[in-house]
């Protein structure tokens, strides 16, 4: 049940205590889920995503500073974790409450970043296959990638510029929870919205719709590298939506909305499980190498073999048929022209 505690003489003394026990189970599920598949296929990315950039294709390095940004919001979670455990009291040192804070939000906006620009280097490729050819070099990518980081470590900084570790009724140190928030963020919530989120909806929504009409009616593109395409947008949009639209939702009617508890009290678990979705673009973000990278998806298909090979070993253990030898020679094969060759999206002259 939630309670809270108001002093209407002081507008910076409102404080409001609410109830977490949904958040608690939710959040620390959630989180463990995250960490257990999250790592293992992040550092699957990170690999192929190494591969692209052997092969000199730009949109490898998008891919790259994608991954890097998820690893490192992953290396934060157990100190999230800790603090669900502990009934949402930060044990540790403010500034480490201020960087996993950092590492939280700034995983929102460079992966919106990033998948910005694998849209818009797509629809380069698709639409204007012959044109812009040095906006989609490898200079290109990088220069965008160190605008990326570099803008969104600059919008952190005012974090670290306040106090991001309070103490609420019961005493316990919350960690980069304002209730209700501060005037300062205000300012900060507005530009989240605006240039974070709107701007990067609008751009994605025009390319995903250039790059769908355009593959339609390309006659010279092959049935499935179209059907790839079509995955690789599709999904940077589905990714978009369900991870992060719902929670700037909630950020902006909390900025336009919230100045007393009992508007908290009522918006609370929504919020919170909108924030909660951010965090699972960790585990979709992997799922774009599936349709860049043929030899990510030769590599899937290898690991799903080995496991109904072991699967099969196991349910029939001391036998041993002519066609293990088979299997693996055709591994061996597999993995030599993985590593071998990259088969990159865009127009058949660009590799």
């Amino acid at each position: 049940m939630s309670t809270m505690t108001v002093n209407m003489s002081d507008a910076e003394a409102i404080n409001c205590t609410i109830g977490h026990e949904i958040h608690q189970y939710l959040f620390s599920g959630a989180y463990i889920l995250i960490l257990f598949i999250g790592v293992p296929t992040n550092a699957f990315s990170l690999y192929h995503a190494w591969l692209q950039l052997r092969a000199r294709n730009e949109l490898g390095i998008y891919l790259f500073n994608l991954t890097v940004s998820d690893l490192l919001y992953l290396a934060s979670l157990p100190f999230w974790l800790q603090y669900i455990f502990q009934g949402d009291n930060w044990s540790h040192a403010e500034w480490l409450c201020k960087l996993s804070g950092f590492l939280l939000y700034e995983n929102i906006y460079i992966s919106i970043g990033f998948l910005c620009c694998i849209s818009i280097d797509r629809y380069l490729a698709v639409v204007y296959p012959l044109h812009f050819t040095s906006l989609r070099s490898m200079r290109a990518a990088s220069l965008v990638s160190a605008f990326i980081w570099l803008k969104e470590i600059a919008v952190g900084v005012v974090f670290f510029k306040h106090k991001e570790l309070s103490t609420d009724p019961m005493n316990q140190s919350v960690c980069f929870e304002h209730y209700p928030m501060k005037q300062w963020e205000y300012a900060i919530n507005y530009y989240r919205f605006t240039v974070g989120f709107l701007f990067p909806l609008g751009i994605l929504s025009v390319s995903y719709l250039r790059v769908l009409r355009a593959v339609d009616k390309s006659a010279g593109t092959q049935t499935v590298q179209k059907t790839r395409i079509k995955n690789l947008v599709t999904s940077t949009i589905v990714i978009f939506l369900v991870c992060f639209s719902p929670y700037h939702v909630f950020l902006l009617v909390r900025t336009v909305l919230e100045r007393d508890c009992g508007f908290i009290v009522s918006i609370f678990n929504y919020y919170h499980f909108s924030l909660l979705l951010t965090s699972f673009n960790c585990l979709a973000d992997p799922a774009l190498y599936c349709f860049v990278s043929e030899s990510a998806q030769r590599g899937i298909q290898e690991a799903h073999e080995a496991c109904s090979q072991a699967l099969c070993c196991c349910c029939h253990r001391g036998e041993r048929g002519p066609s293990a030898g088979t299997d693996s020679n055709e591994a061996a094969t597999f993995n030599e022209n993985g590593n071998a060759s990259i088969t990159i999206l865009t127009q058949p002259n660009k590799v």
